[in-house]
């Protein structure tokens, strides 16, 4: 097979290997040109449709006339990949201030975002804990904290996500019963919390059954967004933490409905 240059001192072998680096460049830009992705790569832009395409089969990526985006719409949640580099000071952020309300000694359960994971490193300070995640990265991380129990969600794998989903996953999250759930989604707006996928849906809210206090973590640029399914209205939540750049608005609104909030500095 004829070796192709990826316009970075690489060599692409195959249409999948060609693919996984499509996927690393559009999570690391956010979007990019179908044009720009062939000049990179050394091929055609038909070639580039065709492997966009199977990269939007797989969910992974999002196409719009010209161009591909790992950017979230209301029926598209972005990879992991794109979420774990997106927004990253505000999620630490607002993770710092969400550790506030967790006490040593308590069991906490946390769900696969990339929000709610940025709270793991100051876990550490607040040992003893025992913690619950689906999300395989935090399990990763909080397996290597001493102090911490962990308990692991399992369930069907989902490699765009990295957690645990499914049938299984649900029956592991209703046998426990925490003290605290520490969640994130994608879309607030008025009296709702919002997110596209229906499984991920279903297991957010099991982990809410399951919690004595529950609190959701949301970024600014999630506020005045609305996805495809409506996951619980926002007076489920005992607490809503969003970051400064949160517009006063959607703050207002939140005023307005009765929702309790802090803004992390």
């Amino acid at each position: 097979m004829t070796e192709q240059h990826n316009g970075r001192g690489g060599r692409v072998r195959s249409p999948e290997e060609r693919q996984r680096q499509i996927t690393d460049v559009v999570a690391e830009r956010g979007s990019i040109s179908a044009q720009e992705l062939a000049a990179m790569f050394g091929v055609s832009v038909m070639t580039v449709h065709r492997d966009l395409d199977e990269l939007e089969r797989q969910g992974v990526v999002r196409k719009f006339r010209g161009g591909v985006t790992a950017q979230p719409s209301g029926v598209f949640e972005s990879n992991v990949a794109y979420r774990q580099k997106a927004m990253r000071e505000q999620k630490r952020a607002i993770a710092r201030q969400a550790v506030r309300h967790v006490e040593p000694g308590t069991s906490i359960m946390l769900d696969d975002a990339t929000t709610t994971a940025q709270m793991i490193p100051f876990l550490a300070e607040l040992t003893p804990l025992r913690v619950a995640t689906n999300y395989l990265e935090a399990m990763r991380q909080l397996s290597q904290i001493k102090g911490i129990g962990l308990m692991a969600l399992g369930g069907d794998y989902d490699p765009l996500h990295d957690s645990f989903l499914g049938t299984t996953c649900l029956e592991c999250i209703d046998a426990l019963r925490v003290d605290a759930v520490f969640v994130s989604t994608s879309a607030l707006s008025g009296k709702y919390a919002y997110h596209q996928e229906d499984r991920i849906v279903a297991v957010k809210r099991k982990m809410l059954e399951v919690a004595a206090k529950r609190y959701l973590l949301m970024d600014h640029s999630k506020l005045g967004k609305v996805a495809l399914h409506k996951l619980v209205p926002l007076s489920a939540f005992d607490l809503v933490i969003v970051d400064a750049g949160a517009p006063a608005e959607v703050l207002a609104d939140l005023e307005r409905n009765n929702v309790a909030y802090e803004v992390a500095s």
